[in-house]
């Protein structure tokens, strides 16, 4: 296991506009242990995000009526959220993938998906993200968001 939190506790957030994609995720996210939850938008994923924020993103780039990247910078801009990874799906060239970094998210898959590389990359944001939780020794409060947010900002350079 990679960290002492039972991967059942990490709850995902898969945002796609394809049905058969999001099941997919879903699927092999769960048979891994994880708590998976679904939007087929933009919009119903920042709705989701602001209701109960998850421990990491996968996000489709390309979506009608709110792209990746908008939804990242919306993430990215609202200070009530806390820090969380946010991982973009993209089908495009790196160049596109580098405009989603620029704009907040911490990386990108290329499609198609090697499964493999999902998991390891998934594994080791929830990894660090955990890792900032326990040097802080389980505080809560400006302290841990002021941390967070120093961690956010320092991964999106």
């Amino acid at each position: 296991m990679f960290t002492n939190k039972p991967t059942q506790a990490y709850r995902l957030l898969a945002v796609d506009d394809i049905p058969d994609n999001l099941f997919l995720l879903q699927t092999i996210l769960e048979a891994e242990g994880f708590a998976v939850d679904v939007a087929t938008s933009g919009s119903i994923a920042l709705n989701k995000v602001k209701a109960s924020p998850p421990d990491l993103i996968l996000l489709d780039v390309m979506m009608p009526d709110m792209t990746g990247y908008e939804v990242t910078q919306r993430i990215r801009q609202d200070e009530s959220l806390p820090a969380m990874p946010i991982l973009l799906i993209t089908a495009h060239d790196k160049a596109s993938a580098l405009q989603g970094l620029e704009l907040g998210a911490n990386d990108f898959i290329s499609k198609p998906i090697d499964l493999n590389e999902l998991l390891s990359r998934i594994r080791a944001y929830l990894q660090l993200e955990h890792t900032v939780d326990v040097e802080l020794g389980g505080k809560t409060g400006n302290t841990v968001k002021a941390t967070k947010h120093t961690w956010r900002a320092t991964q999106n350079r």
